[in-house]
């Protein structure tokens, strides 16, 4: 039977952010991952670019893995908000916030690549993959994991299990755990393009009758498009000859960025707002999309679970250091201070813009356009929420100041 400090179920961006995190600890940690091991020379299923806030970029500084990952970042160096065929706009500069970027457009795949680098050379990390969790059982001092492992199974025991598992998590599941939330009767439908005058460090949010619109600047003209529609509307622009999908896109976004062309196979996700009631229990902790899957605006998803990595890896740093036990109820407590509302405030305000912007009634679209024109005049309003977006906020565990987890404090 072996005997583990931490047990990551989900050996994805987030599972695989703790795991880095974890590796300079002196814990023997674990992750169960699903998805076998990928050559770094073959394509990766997840083909997605994702916009990391300024404070995910500090998180993975402080992990030691951005340098692999920055040579192919674009920088996120002004928005510009609009709502679609209305009056209502505001622009955010990253100048008048003072910072370096909002946020960077980056691959998952380059991500990935990065933490799989930084894992390899670690020895009080285990990875088994492919491998599931078939079954838990918490006592007082551990939890019992039983797993497959390819052909073979497997019985393992850890101190503190954490589900990374994402959005459709076993784990979550397993526990019957109470979860809030609804079907935004939405779809993303994920592409990227080709501008041929494109705005080096631009994105565009635009608020639509059907949801956001957001275009999002990568290297070398390209733009990662998430256009929010209908169900209904879902299948046809999927099925779309390319010419007749930029021709669609072009009138739905207009000509800021000149003529859009060469669009890259397109991909639709149902969009949903799941927030788990409580996160922390006996020896167990949700983090990332098992704890709280949210609407794509403002892009929030994935840092908000970094962000709950920076703050997990933080207390567990702590406890190693005095020498206690990770699963323990203080250690958990630590974590739970370090997230505050984080989690249940992100969730409301995604939420809140998702219904907002679609509202259709006269008086709250009226209500809405004021709302954007007088944030444009107001560059302190502006900045408070840049700060939210960015991840800033509030007192910040060392990994999300951009700093390793043995740095003492200052």
């Amino acid at each position: 039977m072996a005997e583990f400090d931490v047990v990551i179920v989900g050996g994805g961006l987030v599972g695989g952010s703790l795991a880095g995190a974890l590796r300079e600890l002196p814990l023997r940690v674990a992750v169960i991952e699903s998805a076998p091991v990928r050559a770094s020379n073959k394509p990766s299923p997840d083909e997605r670019v994702i916009a990391l806030s300024l404070g995910s970029r500090r998180i993975f500084g402080g992990l030691g893995v951005w340098p692999a990952i920055a040579p192919v970042a674009e920088p996120i160096l002004s928005v510009h908000i609009s709502d679609r065929g209305h009056c209502g706009f505001t622009r955010l500069e990253r100048h008048e916030a003072g910072v370096e970027a909002f946020g960077y457009v980056t691959p998952a795949r380059a991500m990935d690549l990065a933490l799989q680098e930084a894992l390899e050379p670690a020895s009080n990390i285990q990875t088994l993959r492919p491998a599931r969790l078939l079954d838990h059982q918490v006592g007082p001092t551990g939890v019992a994991l039983d797993i497959q492992v390819g052909d073979e199974r497997r019985r393992i025991t850890t101190r503190l299990l954490v589900a990374a598992d994402g959005g459709d998590s076993g784990v979550r599941e397993r526990l019957g755990l109470q979860v809030d939330g609804h079907d935004y009767g939405q779809d993303a439908v994920v592409t990227t393009v080709l501008a041929d005058r494109p705005c080096p460090g631009q994105a565009f949010e635009r608020f639509t009758d059907t949801g956001p619109l957001a275009m999002l600047p990568m290297p070398g003209g390209r733009y990662s498009v998430v256009w929010t529609c209908r169900p209904t509307e879902t299948a046809d622009l999927l099925s779309l000859t390319e010419a007749d999908f930029i021709d669609r896109l072009q009138a739905r976004f207009g000509w800021r960025l000149g003529r859009l062309s060469a669009p890259s196979p397109r991909q639709a996700y149902p969009l949903k707002l799941k927030l788990v009631r409580e996160t922390i229990h006996e020896r167990l902790v949700l983090i990332g999309n098992a704890a709280h899957t949210l609407h794509p605006v403002a892009g929030q998803g994935f840092n908000l679970g970094l962000r709950d990595v920076a703050a997990l890896a933080e207390a567990l740093g702590e406890a190693a250091r005095c020498g206690q036990d990770p699963g323990s109820a203080n250690t958990l407590a630590d974590y739970k201070r370090w997230r505050g509302r984080d989690q249940s405030d992100t969730a409301r305000l995604t939420d809140t813009l998702a219904r907002l912007f679609v509202a259709p009634w006269r008086p709250v679209r009226i209500a809405r356009n004021l709302g954007l024109l007088g944030l444009d005049l107001a560059p302190g309003a502006r900045q408070r929420l840049a700060r939210r977006f960015m991840g800033l906020d509030g007192s910040l565990p060392r990994l999300a100041r951009g700093l390793p987890l043995e740095t003492p404090h200052v």
